[in-house]
């Protein structure tokens, strides 16, 4: 693996999405017809509700969805850490249980306490040492790589949010696994250690590291999964390239400032087909548009100025299919 630190010693990565997996590629997780509910009766909540996801070795998945959605949930049964109600969930073709007790898959998750009163390196050289002697070989690279040196001897306890994170980052890598489950791995962190947080990710991803995380900064999954898959009310709504669904709405946002004469541009725009949401404050004109080139070509020889085009984000497509 490339050598980057959470605290940003290394050089900065631009942003750009991991590497695509070879279509080839073996599937390493896979969910048929997975189904988790809780409670019973009036009680019941189907939290997960009959998906099925393939993902392939080398393949980098953002697991996207409102509060309440299944994500945590289906990502607790990829761990093993509870079981579906009906349908199958396989790791590497064995049982979620066997993958993570033999340190193929690890995890980064928004639930588990640390114990408070161990220090980060005993704490670390703790689980690593579960994994045996290569596991605790690798012990000084991944505090390295956690940017834990200097926080060695400070008690968990003693350590915020954000640096409890990057313990449990470094206790989900010391078996090296295959595969890497994040739920919300960068909560508490500050943008900076997000943003090094992530080329860490990245150089992992480029080696050919399995990830899956579950996120609600839109522009995580936007700047790194090539996929997305989005869940709502416990099924998924959508699961495609990260791109497409980027622009599965097609309109682009036009604004430009107009002429104060222009009462009669409005009623032409109101009228063109592919056009939509035009609204006029002041004098900037805002609209969205399947055509955008069109529009622009009609603004301009309006008289407009100032013109902003801006293709749709990853954050309109996730409201597009979540607000019902």
């Amino acid at each position: 693996m490339n050598e980057s630190s959470v605290d940003g010693t290394a050089t900065r990565a631009t942003a750009r999405p991991a590497p695509a997996a070879p279509i080839d590629a073996p599937v390493v997780l896979e969910l048929e017809g997975v189904t988790r509910h809780f409670g019973s009766g009036d009680r019941r909540v189907q939290a997960v509700d009959r998906v099925d996801l393939s993902i392939r070795r080398g393949e980098v998945v953002a697991l996207l969805g409102p509060n309440g959605a299944g994500k945590t949930t289906t990502l607790d049964m990829l761990l093993g850490l509870t079981a579906p109600s009906s349908g199958t969930v396989r790791v590497l073709g064995v049982t979620p249980e066997q993958a993570t007790s033999s340190g193929v898959i690890g995890a980064v998750l928004q639930t588990g306490g640390l114990l408070g009163d161990l220090t980060v390196g005993e704490t670390v050289r703790l689980i690593a040492s579960l994994y045996g002697a290569e596991a605790l070989g690798r012990v000084p690279e991944v505090m390295r790589r956690a940017d834990l040196d200097h926080l060695g001897r400070r008690r968990v306890s003693k350590c915020s949010g954000g640096e409890q994170q990057r313990v449990k980052f470094a206790l989900a890598m010391v078996s090296d696994p295959d595969i890497l489950v994040l739920d919300e791995p960068t909560a508490g962190m500050d943008v900076t250690a997000r943003r090094h947080f992530w080329d860490v990710m990245r150089a992992d991803a480029d080696a050919g590291r399995t990830i899956v995380f579950a996120t609600h900064y839109l522009e995580e999954a936007e700047q790194f999964a090539r996929r997305t898959v989005v869940m709502h009310r416990g099924t998924v709504v959508a699961d495609a390239p990260t791109a497409l669904l980027r622009a599965s709405l097609g309109e682009r946002t036009v604004a430009a400032t107009v002429p104060s004469t222009s009462t009669a541009l409005l009623a032409t725009l109101h009228a063109t087909e592919g056009v939509t949401a035009v609204r006029l404050d002041g004098d900037r004109l805002s609209l969205r548009a399947a055509d955008s080139d069109a529009v622009a070509r009609l603004l301009l020889a309006d008289g407009a100025h100032d013109l902003e085009i801006a293709a749709p984000t990853l954050e309109t497509a996730f409201t597009a299919l979540t607000e019902n």
